[in-house]
């Protein structure tokens, strides 16, 4: 894929950083909500709450986690950091699909038993604490970008710096060097 232009890659990377950042908000709104259902002894308050949870759940958390996905996917395709260069971006790519699919194929069904139980369901403390800390974990690999290249990576690197240098095919005659002038 073509490198995105400036603008598109900026216009971009504030697109994934806003929708990454309302996952975050959303998971720590659905912990706190998952707390106050868990812990009260009101049975409304307890029903009240994932009756919130399920109006996040069936309007935001689907689409920011596939913008964030979709966003993410493109800038690493666009850019020069690559899909699969860095492991810090491989990382994250594998750990956002994961987090997606939890979130949509298991989070949301499981909100909407308990907003139509109405009953403290502890799984829905459990699944916010789980996801913040993956956001979270993301969003720290994101800014330190740790851990270097991947095989792939090092690879393509490789053969970059050896079309830069102009390395002469293995068995082919080097023409003699001419000697530079120092002085």
């Amino acid at each position: 894929m073509k490198h995105l232009r400036r603008p598109a890659r900026r216009a971009l990377l504030v697109v994934h950083a806003a929708v990454s950042v309302a996952w975050l908000g959303l998971s720590l709104g659905l912990l706190a909500l998952g707390i106050a259902a868990y812990t009260t002894q009101d049975l409304s308050l307890t029903q009240a709450a994932y009756r919130a949870m399920k109006v996040f759940a069936d309007w935001l958390l689907a689409p920011v986690a596939l913008v964030t996905l979709g966003s993410g996917l493109v800038l690493s395709l666009g850019t020069p950091w690559g899909l699969a260069r860095h492991r810090w971006v491989w990382i994250k790519f594998w750990t956002t699909l994961a987090t997606a699919t939890a979130t949509i194929f298991a989070l949301r069904p499981e909100i909407t038993h308990a907003a139509a139980a109405g009953v403290p369901d502890s799984s829905l403390v459990a699944a916010p604490v789980v996801s913040t800390t993956a956001y979270l974990f993301m969003t720290a690999i994101s800014v330190l970008k740790p851990w270097g290249l991947t095989r792939r990576g090092r690879h393509l690197r490789e053969s970059t710096s050896a079309r830069r240098t102009r390395v002469p095919a293995p068995g082919k005659a080097v023409d003699a060097t001419r000697p530079s002038r120092t002085a």
